[in-house]
């Protein structure tokens, strides 16, 4: 009898283990883990100072420790205008949780200004040259097209990589994720 509970103890103890383990591995494969090519780019990506639609610099790093959503579009980007509305209400929803965005044009300050003077944009939008989307093919964007969406968790980790228009139900959920605690 003792012998029939003992192995009994260890089937329990084996599943517990067996289903913790799954549990682990599905929480972490949503969370992408950056190459150290990413690692290096993502350091020259929040090492930028860049220039806002009044030309003041913004530096990315001002947001360290914050989950950063770090948008790559242009204005003559159809898919990029049509996920800036639910970027502005995300930013706006998850503002006083430590959740910051901002969106990296590539296009020229007039495009940005005017755009920026036509829609109601909850966050900063910054300028860049075309040259730094060769940052985003070293995050995962091997085709350098926009939109490319990257998050940062609150540590600098890479949270999502997502080269497309991104979901608004799919940004709330990752936000919310790493958003908590």
């Amino acid at each position: 009898m003792k012998r029939g509970i003992n192995f009994l103890l260890v089937v329990i103890v084996a599943f517990a283990a067996g289903a913790a383990g799954l549990y682990a591995a599905r929480q972490n494969a949503s969370q992408p883990v950056a190459t150290p090519a990413q690692s290096a780019a993502l350091a020259r990506l929040t090492a930028l100072d860049l220039p806002d639609t009044t030309g003041k610099q913004q530096a990315l790093k001002q947001w360290q420790g914050k989950v950063l959503l770090v948008n790559f579009w242009a204005t003559w980007c159809p898919p990029c205008r049509k996920e800036i509305p639910a970027f502005s209400a995300m930013s706006r929803k998850y503002a006083d949780k430590g959740v910051q965005f901002v969106g990296i044009s590539i296009d020229t300050p007039k495009n940005v200004v005017d755009f920026q003077a036509a829609q109601d944009v909850a966050y900063p939008l910054v300028i860049a040259s075309p040259s730094v989307i060769s940052l985003t093919e070293e995050l995962g964007n091997t085709s350098q097209g926009l939109p490319f969406t990257i998050i940062l968790d609150r540590n600098g980790g890479l949270g999502l990589v997502k080269l497309g228009a991104l979901s608004e139900d799919e940004l709330d959920r990752k936000l919310a994720e790493l958003s908590k605690g």
